[in-house]
């Protein structure tokens, strides 16, 4: 399974260029390679002039997700499906920390260029001295790695990269569970910090992107047995 893993990414990485490579850890500078379509999805955006715009702001939009994710982190609330208790499947994921205007001006985009009908563009932010701090704090070794991989439609736009994220959240959770406990919790929650640069792309017609991330878990409820 591990290494079927390692080639779909591997595959999914050569697919989408050298472009999408992850750069060399740097404490002060994140990169990462982002693109959007040039022709919305049919039924998305109706005003065909403005498809530009549109591109601009699916790029910014999901430059701002991932960065939040990388710079701040991300809480969740995960709550496995359960058949036999009748209960769903739920995962909520929030930014620790939204980004204000003052972080959206930081983020900087260039060496933009076209390829099969999407826009390419690398995004870079400058972290300051007290956000390499805290990605120093997250480093350390009270904090494991996990990682996941996820999937989300491409008709539902910036959402279907959203989803895709909460799924590969999702699956590195529940890898670290099932590692770690016999019987299935009722709730896990915790935060988590984007380790390295998201690998995105788009496979059997759908978004794929895939995360590593340094995990804080708050706490596991499990249920009562009465």
């Amino acid at each position: 399974m591990k290494a079927k893993r390692f080639l779909f990414f591997g595959l999914l990485a050569l697919q989408f260029s050298i472009f999408f490579s992850q750069s060399p850890v740097n404490l002060r500078n994140i990169r990462i390679g982002v693109w959007a379509e040039l022709d919305a999805y049919p039924g998305l955006y109706e005003k065909k002039d403005d498809v530009l715009d549109y591109t601009k702001k699916r790029i910014r939009d999901l430059s701002i997700f991932l960065m939040e994710g990388m710079v701040y982190g991300w809480t969740f609330v995960y709550t496995p499906s359960d058949k036999l208790r009748g209960v769903e499947e739920y995962l909520e994921i929030l930014p620790v920390k939204a980004f204000e205007k003052a972080d959206c001006e930081k983020i900087t985009y260039s060496d933009s260029f076209f390829e099969d009908s999407r826009v390419n563009v690398w995004c870079d932010y400058e972290r300051s001295d007290y956000q390499i701090q805290n990605y120093k704090l997250w480093s350390g070794i009270d904090h494991p790695v996990i990682q996941g991989r996820g999937f989300g439609r491409i008709e539902d736009g910036f959402d279907g990269i959203q989803t895709a994220a909460k799924n590969a959240l999702k699956e590195a959770v529940r890898a670290r569970y099932r590692a770690e406990l016999k019987n299935k919790p009722k709730e896990i929650s915790g935060s988590v910090l984007i380790r390295n640069a998201p690998i995105v792309g788009i496979t059997k017609g759908q978004y794929a992107i895939f995360l590593d991330f340094f995990l804080e878990r708050d706490r596991i409820i499990k249920y009562t047995t009465y």
